[in-house]
């Protein structure tokens, strides 16, 4: 019995250990020892979960996981350059929508400090216009001016505004447990989640602003507060586009009055937010990146992938301008779709639609980094469903494209990503079913 009641702190305390070697001591490159590290994270999480752990406890070691990459460079992703790149513009005084990276190096561009030929060869995307919203905009800002010259200290700002956000979503959603009549453990699922604590605050993505916001924004809404809950939705909209696919939902869960009013507001804060997007050429450098990151990135796809097969065999090269926009159509109609056919009375319906609605997102995408999931896992962990928590796991894999500098993806990976979360939804959907049919006939 001793050894039981152990066994997760030990869990925990090797998965102490896993970060600590993740985030300092694993270059993304190296994706055998990325691997083997993250499965013996998420070995752990897998049974820390499964058992009968003091919620508290639990709480304090995802805290306390996330303090271990205080001081890390993030090792899993460079998006954090541009980041820098965008804050420093800010702090000159520079609108980060406005010109091309390159322009900054011609001869016409001011000198502003901090932007610089160094800075600017380690920018992935330089040949496109910044897509980072407002309020991941106000964070690049606020860790530049914090620390203006030096990139550990702007990443250590960042990283606590980050920690402090998931620090936030962690109570918000054990207080939405609680509300639904869901186990406290539930909230673990997010907490202690190996991808959420790696991309988020490990890497530094702007999920974590987002997922704070909606979750906060449900929370409002839960005890009626609509015209509030409009505030935070939009703040979300504000960290990451994203939260505008749930607006369908959101019309149908508060019928068309309520959403009016919500409206209003939501359009009033948006329209503070994105003031600086308001002229017009910065507007149409914004939508333009949009669109290219539609029509031509294409990495750890799905449906799309079989499409591209099929346009390859078919027309002999890579269709992704038309069928990268005719999956973006696809997954507006769907949502459309689902939002007119099903009643959302409650919120904890609401936020299963949103995760129904992101799944088909992430399904029907030509772009699915890992860090992408993390919202969905956030989601889910408000129901009975645990396929993101799998899925989560799996993306991982899509690591193995970064071994060589040519980026070159292993599509049998990727084959197996995908039918391992295909299988495990299916089952659990046929589960679900059942449970449903069993209920009905108990009544």
């Amino acid at each position: 019995m001793q050894q039981t009641k152990a066994g997760p702190y030990v869990a925990l305390g090797i998965s102490a250990l896993a970060y600590l070697a993740l985030g300092y001591a694993t270059p993304r490159e190296n994706f055998t020892q990325l691997l083997v590290l993250a499965l013996v994270a998420f070995g752990a999480y897998t049974y820390v979960t499964t058992q009968k752990l003091n919620i508290w406890h639990g709480i304090a070691a995802a805290l306390f996981f996330r303090l271990l990459f205080l001081f890390a460079i993030p090792a899993l992703s460079d998006d954090y350059y541009r980041f820098v790149w965008d804050g420093r513009l800010l702090l000159s005084g520079e609108n980060p929508y406005l010109h091309l990276p390159s322009y900054y190096l011609s001869t016409a561009a001011p000198e502003l400090a901090g932007i610089t030929p160094e800075l600017f060869q380690q920018l992935n995307s330089p040949e496109y216009y910044s897509v980072y919203p407002p309020v991941a905009q106000g964070v690049f800002w606020l860790a530049v001016t914090l620390s203006p010259h030096d990139m550990l200290g702007s990443v250590l700002v960042m990283r606590l505004i980050i920690i402090l956000a998931e620090a936030g979503s962690i109570f918000l959603l054990l207080r939405l447990l609680r509300r639904m009549g869901l186990p406290d453990r539930y909230t673990l699922l997010y907490a202690l989640n190996p991808l959420v604590i790696l991309e988020l605050t490990g890497n530094l993505h702007m999920e974590a602003l987002m997922i704070f916001f909606l979750l906060l924004f449900l929370y409002q809404l839960h005890y009626q507060r609509y015209l509030i809950a409009a505030v935070p939705f939009a703040l979300a909209v504000g960290a990451k586009l994203l939260p505008l696919l749930f607006l369908p939902f959101v019309w149908r869960r508060l019928g068309f009055r309520r959403f009016l009013a919500f409206g209003a507001i939501l359009l009033a804060a948006l329209g503070i937010l994105f003031f600086p997007l308001l002229p017009l050429e910065v507007l149409r450098n914004f939508f333009q990146s949009i669109e290219l990151y539609i029509q031509r990135f294409e990495f750890n796809a799905s449906v799309y992938y079989l499409l591209r097969w099929l346009g390859l065999r078919l027309t002999g090269y890579n269709q992704i301008a038309v069928i990268g926009p005719l999956l973006s159509l696809a997954i507006l109609v769907t949502v459309v779709a689902l939002a007119v056919t099903n009643r959302l009375g409650s919120v904890r319906r609401l936020a299963g639609y949103m995760a129904v609605s992101l799944t088909v997102y992430l399904f029907l995408s030509t772009t699915i980094h890992p860090w992408y999931i993390t919202t969905l896992v956030a989601l889910t962990a408000m129901s009975h469903f645990r396929y993101a928590a799998v899925w989560s796991g799996l993306s991982l894999m899509s690591y193995a494209a970064y071994r060589t500098s040519s980026y070159t993806e292993n599509l049998w990976l990727v084959a197996l990503e995908y039918s391992m979360v295909s299988l495990w939804l299916l089952a659990e959907l046929y589960l679900y079913r059942q449970q449903k049919k069993y209920a009905n006939l108990v009544k």
